[in-house]
């Protein structure tokens, strides 16, 4: 668990970036020693997100991993690696589905840069499986929390009654495939956050090539008018759609995380331009690396406000990351 003896460097979204990690750990001071990163007064938490798209997947993971094990590190669930555990997870007898999450061509595509670089490797990818299910959904310490995309109380607490680590288990994925259930309320909202339907049956095609008919938004705004105001995503709406009134359902329906509750660390988000917080008590640490952006990170000591001469990162240029 977390090191009460320790500061905390907080990094963002990886993505199989293991050279741009390895980069920025050294510029957190953090040494390889033993085959290990190790810092002697500071310990890496990890945002989840290690697997897919980037060039050296596996080679992440392992950095990742082995820093967890020697206790240098903690890391939480993202939605990719929750992605990797319901693709390779057989469905519910009776539920129509051979896996939790089903082989389409879109899902395939998403999974398909981390299968390559595992298939001369087929036990290393069963052993980080079965790793991870040692990642908790969300880390709640109290000062300051993590979580990958979402933190809402109304979930989180119930979901500590059953899981007391916040780890789940193969039956929580399995129950996760079933529209509407608990289990797919809670990864679904804390690993890939809040959104609302686009109006009038418009989709939108984003920078990562996929169609959505829902966008992202944002889970702290104190009083928003329009969607505008609540969308947190890297492709912007069009005018029109940005310009409408939000409904009082709709106002009522959105997620407020409170100013006044503890600093909260986040990824997931695909942020672009210099890191910096949303909030006194609110960051987002994805600075898209893998997308030839930044690998961020938030040095935490004992402050109560985010700090924002605290962060640091590395900038990903595009001759290194296609090397």
């Amino acid at each position: 668990m977390l090191d009460p003896a320790r500061s905390f460097d907080i990094i963002g979204d990886v993505h199989g970036c293991a050279l741009t990690l390895e980069r920025l750990l050294d510029a957190l001071g953090y040494k390889r020693i033993g085959g290990v990163w190790r810092h002697p007064r500071r310990q890496a938490l990890f945002l989840g997100d290690i697997v897919d798209r980037g060039p050296r997947i596996r080679e992440a993971l392992h950095i990742v991993h082995d820093m967890v094990e020697a206790g240098q590190a903690f890391c939480i669930m993202g939605n990719h690696e929750y992605n990797a555990l319901g693709w390779v997870t057989p469905a519910l007898p009776g539920s129509g589905k051979a896996h939790v999450r089903e082989h389409t061509p879109r899902h395939a595509r998403l999974i398909d840069e981390t299968l390559t670089q595992f298939a001369q490797h087929p036990g290393d990818w069963h052993d980080f499986i079965q790793w991870f299910y040692q990642l908790p959904l969300f880390i709640d310490a109290r000062r300051f929390r993590l979580v990958h995309a979402c933190w809402d109380p109304r979930l989180i607490e119930p979901l500590r009654q059953q899981y007391p680590t916040g780890c789940i288990d193969e039956h929580f994925v399995q129950a996760s495939a079933v529209s509407g259930s608990f289990a797919s309320t809670v990864c679904n909202r804390l690993l890939r956050g809040t959104d609302m339907r686009l109006p009038d049956g418009l989709t939108l095609t984003g920078g990562d090539g996929l169609t959505r008919a829902f966008f992202r938004t944002k889970f702290w705004e104190e009083d928003p008018q329009t969607y505008g105001d609540i969308v947190f995503q890297p492709d912007a709406l069009p005018d029109e759609v940005a310009r409408t009134p939000l409904s009082h359902s709709q106002k009522n329906a959105l997620l407020r995380y409170a100013e006044d509750e503890p600093l909260l660390f986040v990824g997931h988000y695909w942020r672009s331009g210099r890191p910096a917080p949303i909030r006194d008590n609110l960051a987002c640490l994805d600075y898209s690396a893998v997308l030839y952006g930044k690998l961020a990170a938030y040095r935490l000591d004992d402050e109560t406000r985010i700090d924002p001469h605290k962060f640091v990162w590395v900038d990903v240029d595009r001759p290194q990351a296609s090397q």
